[in-house]
């Protein structure tokens, strides 16, 4: 099988697609530049497409690594048959190409080994081959100063026998099924456990069984965490119904003795050996499948956190809040640098209410203040509250903002470089107020697991998680594009092709020579050759550059054919840029060549129509109910006005104001089944619950949606 082969089984895709798309990742083209450039030679393939034939191909060439040491391990032992060969070869299956190498592979001495050692061998044979009449006597040939008795014979060749069983590849494979389709996953709690503060949470684990296949991601995580921290013992299991009479109905051929003895043989080969095995397998396969699921949401949730709507660049008051130590203020200009910072202290226990107006009124006026930015943190409403009331001289919009990740920023090396002679309070308020201007352009400084918005992350495979969140940390940024002057060295690590050393090559030569005045400028950065400037240079903006394409999506290999169409139509470029008139005539037919395709064309005009477009929305002020600020204003019946703060596998989390964010089950979205909970609802909608349970002792809210 070839990898195009391989990779159309498992995406479907056409082989002319994935061929193209191979070709293209070969010459070191970026997967955001051949989705957005390439639609043509891909045949319109989105980013997520490309990921997967990117993924496919690597896990082709992991087998083939694989299959190529167990042929090399066989080989070496003097074991390797043309065919055994062909069936390693024919096979892209690691678990069947596991079972293959199984009698081969190198492991410490088993039972198994041990009666072969003594002769045993062919008295096993003999047994297989299911033609004695006489299991004692045939026993008694193998007799040895190895082998003192006929119990002693007997029994290793049942070892040897349920060695070959469990190493039998139709077995394996036919049990895997088996066990796919029935195996039942079972908790019961650890003895003395069920008392412990810690151990509530997992508390409707204590005694639970459900099908395997049926049990959704979070709760196959929830359970293995539950393991892991010791409350809980979990076992997969299928009814032996289902398992030793397939095994009997392979192995055994005849009644008689020797069926009697393959039958106490089989179930010790299943119950010491082949269940333990599957059973592994089984569990991994539900964790895999689980791990996945969940990165799904994380990287889902991320992307909408990362394209939340942005208010631009205006002048910010910044507000980190906070009780005994105070409210961390900071002021910031248009582009997010820090002017002034100081501590305000209008709550308990200081109480500093009037001297806390007095200067955020002054500050709003000195600095010309535009918005307040308030974390969502401790003291949050009560301090969004205290600022509701400041009569300005001017209106001032006042937001609240997610402070995740906020902590984690303001003590990592990158704050520390961009903040050097300021603590870890101020460099905190400075993100909250940045976050609101630019969402994407704080937050990808934040290592994108910390951002805490999923589910069971630190219990998933950490590498497929952080692999996945890059990505999608790098579809963000690519789709909304990054201002080439004003962009931090961490935004500019993750434009197509740049990556973390050249962004810092970029931002030295900036710092150095001043603002880029053209894109073609970008060329004399060091080191930045042809293939990164051409996979870098679309998603890059200069604003006010001589040419007025390089503040678009427009590729300047594209430029040449702007040209040649505005001369066409006879006007000046910058007056065909955003005349829609003018591109609804042009027939793009004129202008196909090998370089640029019909597609392609179709997404320069476009891009003519609304240069350098922000696919975001713009940030809205958003209202709780002032009457809500602590868990004990919420009773059930209550309709009160939320923000989405958190999607998971089983329905999303709903800040109302409070500490404590609600949960609305995904059973409670909406009338009706409801597969997928981002179906309904995206991180930061804002959205009308109502309160249908409030459990005091653990601090819970239910919600609905169902109103």
């Amino acid at each position: 099988m070839t990898n195009i082969q391989f990779i159309k089984n498992k995406t479907q895709l056409s082989e002319k697609s994935i061929g193209n798309t191979l070709e293209l990742l070969s010459q070191g083209c970026t997967i955001p530049f051949i989705a957005r450039y390439r639609k043509d030679i891909t045949q319109n393939l989105d980013e997520v497409a490309i990921e997967q034939i990117a993924k496919f191909q690597t896990e082709y060439e992991n087998i083939c690594k694989r299959k190529e040491s167990i042929l090399n391990s066989i080989n070496e032992q003097g074991k390797l048959s043309q065919e055994l060969q062909k069936q390693i070869e024919a096979s892209f299956e690691l678990n069947e190409l596991e079972d293959l190498y199984l009698p081969y592979k190198k492991r410490r001495k088993t039972k198994a080994d041990i009666a072969k050692e003594k002769g045993l061998e062919p008295l096993a044979k003999q047994i297989m081959g299911q033609r004695i009449t006489s299991l004692d006597t045939l026993a008694q040939k193998y007799l040895s100063d190895k082998v003192a008795s006929l119990e002693e014979a007997l029994e290793g060749a049942s070892d040897i026998i349920a060695e070959w069983i469990n190493e039998n590849t139709y077995i394996r494979r036919t049990l895997r099924k088996v066990f796919q389709r029935k195996a039942l996953i079972t908790t019961e709690v650890v003895k003395g456990k069920s008392q412990e503060e810690d151990s509530q949470k997992y508390a409707q684990y204590f005694d639970w069984n459900e099908p395997l296949s049926k049990a959704p991601s979070h709760r196959v995580l929830a359970i293995l965490r539950a393991e892991k921290e010791g409350f809980i013992k979990l076992k997969i299991e299928v009814d032996t119904q289902e398992t030793i009479p397939f095994i009997e109905q392979t192995i055994i051929k005849n009644n008689g003795e020797t069926a009697d003895f393959l039958k106490k043989t089989i179930k010790d080969s299943y119950k010491r050996l082949l269940e333990p095995s599957i059973t592994n397998e089984a569990l991994q396969e539900a964790k895999s499948k689980a791990d996945a699921k969940a990165i799904s949401v994380f990287s889902e949730n991320l992307s909408q956190l990362l394209l939340a709507a942005p208010l631009g660049e205006k002048r910010i008051l910044a507000i980190d809040p906070g009780f005994r130590t105070g409210c961390k203020v900071v002021c910031l200009n248009e582009r997010g640098d820090l002017l002034h910072n100081e501590t305000i202290f209008p709550h308990a226990p200081q109480y500093e209410t009037a001297i806390a107006t007095k200067k955020i009124r002054s500050l709003v006026e000195q600095y010309n203040i535009e918005a307040i930015s308030i974390g969502n943190g401790t003291a949050s409403r009560e301090t969004e509250n205290f600022i509701k009331q400041i009569a300005f001289s001017s209106p001032v919009e006042v937001f609240v903002v997610s402070e995740a990740g906020a902590s984690v920023y303001s003590a990592s090396k990158i704050a520390r470089d961009e903040f050097p002679s300021y603590d870890v309070t101020v460099r905190g308020a400075v993100s909250i107020g940045r976050r609101l201007a630019d969402p994407l352009a704080e937050l990808v400084k934040i290592e994108p697991k910390s951002i805490g918005v999923g589910q069971y992350q630190h219990d998933v495979n950490q590498s497929l998680l952080k692999e996945e969140l890059d990505a999608t940390v790098i579809r963000c940024v690519n789709k909304v594009g990054v201002n080439l002057n004003t962009a931090s060295k961490s935004l500019l690590s993750y434009v197509s092709g740049i990556g973390e050393k050249m962004a810092e090559n970029i931002v030295t030569y900036r710092s150095a020579n001043g603002a880029f005045a053209t894109r073609e400028e970008l060329k004399k950065v060091p080191r930045l050759g042809d293939k990164v400037y051409q996979q870098a240079v679309a998603f890059l903006r200069v604003h006010n550059s001589k040419n007025a394409l390089d503040n678009s999506a427009v590729h300047p290999e594209a430029y040449p054919i702007i040209k040649q169409m505005a001369k066409d139509l006879a006007i000046p470029l910058d007056k065909l840029i955003g005349n829609k008139g003018a591109i609804h005539s042009i027939d793009i037919q004129k202008y196909i060549s090998a370089e640029a395709g019909e597609l392609y064309l179709k997404d320069v005009l476009k891009e003519l129509e609304k240069p350098g477009l922000d696919p975001r929305q713009s940030a809205k002020v958003f209202e709780f109910d002032p009457n809500i600020k602590t868990f004990d204003d919420i009773h059930e019946g209550m309709i009160l006005p939320g923000i989405v703060n958190n999607i998971t596998a089983f329905g999303c989390f709903v800040d109302i104001g409070i500490k404590e964010s609600g949960l609305v089950h995904i059973s409670q979205l909406k009338e009706g089944f409801v597969s997928e909970v981002n179906e309904v609802v995206k991180l930061h909608q804002q959205v009308q619950v109502k309160v249908i349970e409030v459990d005091i002792p653990r601090k819970r809210i239910s919600l609905s949606m169902i109103l």
